[in-house]
């Protein structure tokens, strides 16, 4: 794939266009007034808000979607699939079709973007070239990028700075995974799964904590760790967490932040005060101390990730006030401890943990939260083969603090099932830490299991970054309705 990346007007093709990192690209292209088409097999709300702004949205991966620029760019070319006898100013019209890691070689419409000439690039490629193109501000990390990139972007926005957002989750205050603003500000959220985060040099870079969590693409921690290095060196400023050691004692990050007041971090807490309603610490900077730090969002790693954004709203000159106002109402992306209803006394929670770390915080996040003599339940549907078997270990010690844990099977996410590993298998491991697990191996049958099982006062928390929070609009439907014929 070619990495050139052409802002002059050249039209936008995406392979797969609805996925979140995807899609979050193609607003920002369409906002700003280039051409921008795409395909998906499986169109959503995402793909149809794109088509409201003017993409072009085909239902299919196939090689005649690129027939579409035929009419515009082909008309006077007589050998259609000879990239040599294309004229140079038709080839300049070509669309640059872009895929992500999830694109097989071999699918028909990627195959027919090479035959006709395309320059075919990877969504990274897109991605380096806006960050290069903004004063930006790019929040890498195993886990917590999200949350912190989201809640960056939002206090920019409140203090008045405009900034454009790219993030992976959809966040209510801009109704989406991206927003186009009218500054010199971008906030990305940069992802080391498959090793393209070397691409990036933003003026900011944070680094939240690096831990081994795609063994598809990564063999070792050290090959991670080689990937956060690179883009370490490529960041004017790096902000990063030295409660994380790999942190600490491989990178040397510019400013550095901590929970704990008693290391010599640039950012640290004291008077931390963690409730079911959110969080607030005294904020210190380089041991003067700023303000008190209110949050919406619970438990430490939450925390964690506002001091991050602290740091970042310090380095771009705002007031400690200004900051705290904006961290104060944010209120987090969908699908991080996102509350999805309450109907005979359960409380229904999405999340989109799916990392044995992730899912230890966040439920104790939810027994935070948890009234007293309140069952906490997980549902987790476990994410990728090649996670599931690396980590067996550490998902089985993984769910202390949930009173019943319900798996179903393995979401492969694409991966191919070598038969080394199954659902059935990790819930008995778990079972062996464990008094109460229980094997549901569909999503019907999770569903039916929960409908016969949840009681009044339970907290049902739906763990996964696959489709299981599916089920969790028919829990509710089905709940509701002997509520309903009965009033």
């Amino acid at each position: 794939m070619t990495n050139s990346v052409d802002f002059s007007g050249r039209p936008f093709h995406f392979i797969g266009i609805g996925g979140i990192g995807m899609s979050a690209l193609a607003y920002v292209l369409a906002k700003r007034q280039f051409p921008v088409s795409g395909s998906d097999l499986r169109p959503n709300h995402i793909t149809h808000k794109l088509e409201s702004i003017g993409a072009h949205i085909f239902g299919k991966q196939e090689a005649s979607n690129l027939e579409f620029f035929r009419p515009q760019v082909l008309a006077n070319t007589v050998v259609l699939n000879s990239q040599e006898q294309l004229p140079a100013d038709t080839k300049s019209k070509l669309p640059q079709v872009i895929c992500s890691t999830a694109i097989n070689t071999n699918n028909l419409e990627y195959k027919a973007a090479l035959e006709l000439g395309c320059p075919v690039l990877h969504r990274s490629d897109v991605l380096a070239a806006l960050i290069a193109d903004y004063h930006s501000i790019a929040v890498a990390g195993t886990h917590g990028k999200t949350t912190t990139s989201s809640m960056i972007g939002y206090m920019l926005l409140e203090a008045g700075l405009d900034p454009t957002i790219l993030v992976g989750g959809e966040v209510n205050a801009w109704e989406g995974n991206a927003r186009l603003g009218q500054s010199q500000y971008l906030v990305a959220e940069a992802d080391e799964s498959d090793g393209s985060l070397v691409k990036h040099a933003p003026e900011i870079g944070i680094i939240t904590n690096i831990e081994l969590d795609h063994p598809d693409h990564y063999d070792t921690l050290e090959e991670v760790i080689d990937t956060f290095q690179t883009f370490a060196k490529g960041c004017k400023t790096l902000i990063g967490s030295i409660d994380c050691a790999t942190v600490r004692d491989r990178l040397q990050p510019t400013i550095t932040y901590s929970l704990h007041s008693d290391t010599d971090a640039d950012y640290t807490v004291t008077n931390i005060d963690y409730r079911a309603d959110g969080t607030t610490a005294l904020v210190w900077e380089r041991g003067k101390a700023l303000g008190v730090l209110k949050l919406r969002l619970l438990s430490r790693h939450n925390l964690s990730n506002a001091l991050a954004a602290v740091a970042v709203g310090r380095v771009l000159g705002l007031e400690f006030g200004e900051i705290a106002k904006g961290i104060a109402t944010f209120e987090g992306a969908r699908r991080r401890f996102e509350f999805r209803g309450e109907v005979n006394g359960i409380t229904f929670i999405d999340d989109y943990a799916h990392h044995p770390s992730e899912i230890r915080v966040t439920l104790a996040a939810a027994r935070l939260q948890a009234r007293p003599g309140q069952r906490v339940v997980a549902i987790f549907q476990p994410h990728r083969y090649s996670r599931t078997l690396t980590f067996l270990e550490e998902f089985a010690e993984s769910f202390t603090h949930a009173d019943l844990v319900v798996l179903t099977d393995i979401y492969s996410a694409g991966e191919p099932n070598l038969g080394q590993i199954s659902g059935e298998h990790l819930t008995a491991e778990i079972a062996k830490q464990h008094s109460q697990v229980i094997y549901q191996p569909t999503l019907p049958s999770v569903c039916e299991y929960l409908l016969q099982t949840l009681r009044p006062g339970d907290l049902a928390l739906f763990l996964g970054a696959g489709n299981l929070n599916q089920v969790i609009p028919e829990v509710i439907t089905t709940l509701c309705e002997p509520a309903k014929a009965t009033s």
